[in-house]
């Protein structure tokens, strides 16, 4: 090994990043059985998600950003979910090419539906749990993120 110990923080932050990648993948893998009648994937799901949640249209770079991943990879689902009529592009009045996503009323609709079949089923997974526990989780998880977010942004600056 490298002579370096882990503390026992580190030691349980490591078992909480392992069970967190086992936790994500089961999750995809949940949400893609969840939402596939209603043609869509885990990753599309997000996306809608995310132009539902946003405040007004936003281009795709927006978009990856909220969702902490690549705009490459949002660029490719977004050209999909539009040639599939899902979203369209709208022109951006501080952009010239980069487009504003919107949902169609197919895309609505099947997000609708998403939401509507996640919801009794995550209302089943929060059983059991309390609200303090659950908040306290996504404290730290929040937290992990943020700091894995400045991690890799100083990298990129040295």
């Amino acid at each position: 090994m490298n002579g370096v110990i882990r503390s026992p923080q580190a030691e349980a932050i490591t078992d909480l990043i392992l069970t967190m990648f086992r936790a994500n993948n089961l999750t995809l893998t949940w949400g893609d059985r969840l939402v596939a009648s209603f043609g869509l994937t885990s990753a599309r799901w997000q996306i809608l998600g995310a132009i539902v949640q946003a405040a007004r249209p936003q281009p795709v770079s927006w978009l990856a950003r909220d969702l902490g991943t690549n705009r490459q990879n949002v660029q490719r689902i977004v050209n999909d979910l539009h040639e599939e009529g899902i979203v369209v592009f709208e022109p951006n009045p501080h952009h010239k090419r980069a487009h504003l996503v919107v949902l169609t009323e197919k895309g609505q609709r099947a997000y609708q539906a998403a939401v509507t079949a996640y919801n009794p089923r995550v209302n089943a997974l929060a059983d059991g749990f309390s609200v303090d526990d659950i908040r306290t989780a996504h404290r730290v998880m929040a937290e992990l993120r943020n700091r894995l977010e400045n991690e890799i942004d100083a990298e990129k600056q040295a």
